[in-house]
């Protein structure tokens, strides 16, 4: 997903804020954005400001990220909340998966309430956790002071790593080919995962032909 991102990310200027804003609001906010690359996006944006590819201030970005990060985390808790334990009920699909909402459901039993901002930090994680906080009826305040916190410590924390990164001079000078090799790397777990799912189906396909052949038949006289 960051390889299709990145070429818009040089394309739409400083309008690439409202671009960035949007990934990181649907990944925190909706069950529907857990494959977006929230992490990979905003370090790269934080980058490009450095080296002036969006020409836009750095604080300008940095607020940006915030306010969407907070958002969306904010509009997960109320799904959960007015939702419930049925948003978790859901039947697994091409973009929903219950083996991701249980993932963060042990995620936070595990870590309480500061699995809010923690979660930050966990991809896939950070798109159910303001879900279950919600579901768990984390009171609104309590949730929205982590949420806060969470959203300055991870979307303002990566955004101003990614800077100090693209303002090296090495850096600004081969960004081009620096952003090239993020997007190759961040296309590897994809890989793998659609590998290990690829390799999975043979062996069920050949049970299930194998479970067909040794069905008894009927005589063709019968």
């Amino acid at each position: 997903m960051i390889a299709i991102l990145t070429p818009l990310l040089y394309s739409l200027g400083p309008l690439a804020v409202l671009l960035v804003m949007a990934v990181v609001f649907t990944e925190t906010g909706l069950l529907l954005g857990f494959f977006l690359p929230g992490d990979s996006l905003i370090f790269l944006a934080g980058a490009l400001v450095a080296s002036h590819v969006i020409a836009v201030p750095f604080w300008l970005m940095a607020v940006a990220v915030f306010a969407a990060a907070v958002a969306g985390d904010q509009l997960g808790y109320l799904i959960g909340r007015h939702y419930g334990p049925r948003v978790f009920s859901r039947p697994d699909s091409r973009l929903f998966r219950q083996e991701n909402a249980e993932r963060a459901q042990a995620f936070f039993a595990k870590r309480g309430a500061l699995a809010v901002i923690l979660g930050r930090f966990v991809p896939v994680v950070r798109t159910f956790v303001p879900v279950v906080a919600g579901v768990g009826r984390m009171t609104h305040r309590t949730f929205t002071t982590l949420n806060l916190v969470g959203a300055l410590v991870w979307a303002v924390g990566i955004v101003t790593v990614g800077f100090l990164f693209g303002g090296i001079p090495f850096v600004a000078a081969h960004i081009e080919l620096i952003t090239i090799a993020i997007a190759g790397v961040s296309i590897i777990p994809a890989a793998l995962e659609v590998m290990r799912r690829r390799q999975g189906r043979p062996s069920s396909e050949a049970t299930g032909s194998a479970d067909e052949d040794e069905t008894p038949r009927l005589p063709a006289s019968v």
